[in-house]
């Protein structure tokens, strides 16, 4: 069951494009007050004027979640214009591995661009919001993963993704499937649930628009945990209705 989206407050990271954008898109249009989040205010600025302009509440914000007074600024803006956070979707993002190279081959700065992106920022943004959140009645943190976090697929010979081996990335996935769940433990006795997703192959730039998935499709999994209830899951790794291995 969902919860009642009337007045509920949100923040979508890397939200100007892509997977995030139609997650703020999507969660607008439930009704829910969406703050689109990027690094680039310019490029913020002009995804929401357009969502706006389909008369969703939607307003830009800036946030740069590698940069701990960007982060830290941000959640002082939401805190005096707001008062509290409803949901938080960690969807930023990067991919830095060189295709085509072995796990062994890839780059350290390739594995430190992608972990500073995809985990520590998570923890970062996650931990400056986490004071907002238990304002709200019913917080929701959700982590875009990926089925590439799943050490169990990546070890089974016949798993879809065994051979796809994209290391700095993978990793960083399963590290935020792991963060899930030691938050999700902290959590378990408030009003607030964290769940990681995997949004599926999405027709993406990440991707140069060879997944599978629409993008309106990779946004699902996120909007639903997004406004899941009171019976719902806790520190889960989901696919839609579906949940994943670790």
């Amino acid at each position: 069951m969902a919860t009642n989206n009337a007045s509920k407050i949100a923040l979508v990271t890397g939200a100007t494009r892509g997977i995030g954008l139609e997650t703020v898109r999507q969660l607008a249009a439930s009704g829910v007050h969406v703050l689109l989040a990027g690094r680039d205010h310019a490029k913020a600025a002009a995804a929401a004027q357009a969502l706006q302009g389909e008369g969703l509440p939607v307003e830009a914000i800036a946030l740069d979640v590698t940069d701990e007074a960007s982060i830290a600024a941000t959640a002082k803006d939401v805190a005096e214009r707001h008062g509290r956070l409803d949901i938080l979707v960690n969807n930023a993002g990067i991919l830095r591995d060189e295709m085509g190279r072995k796990p062994s081959e890839q780059s350290l700065a390739a594995w430190r661009d992608t972990f500073e992106t995809n985990l520590f920022a998570v923890v970062a943004v996650t931990t400056a919001f986490l004071p907002l959140l238990h304002k709200s009645a019913a917080g929701r943190i959700v982590n875009v993963s990926s089925i590439l976090g799943s050490i169990a697929l990546h070890a089974d010979p016949a798993s879809p993704i065994y051979d796809f081996k994209v290391p700095a990335y993978n990793v960083s996935k399963t590290a935020v499937n792991a963060w899930t769940v030691q938050l999700a433990h902290e959590l378990r006795d408030t009003n607030i649930k964290v769940n990681a997703v995997h949004p599926g192959y999405v027709k993406t730039d990440m991707n140069a628009g060879e997944g599978e998935l629409e993008i309106a499709d990779g946004a699902r999994t996120s909007v639903r945990l997004a406004q899941v209830g009171a019976d719902g899951p806790n520190g889960g790794f989901f696919y839609f209705e579906d949940a994943l291995p670790w």
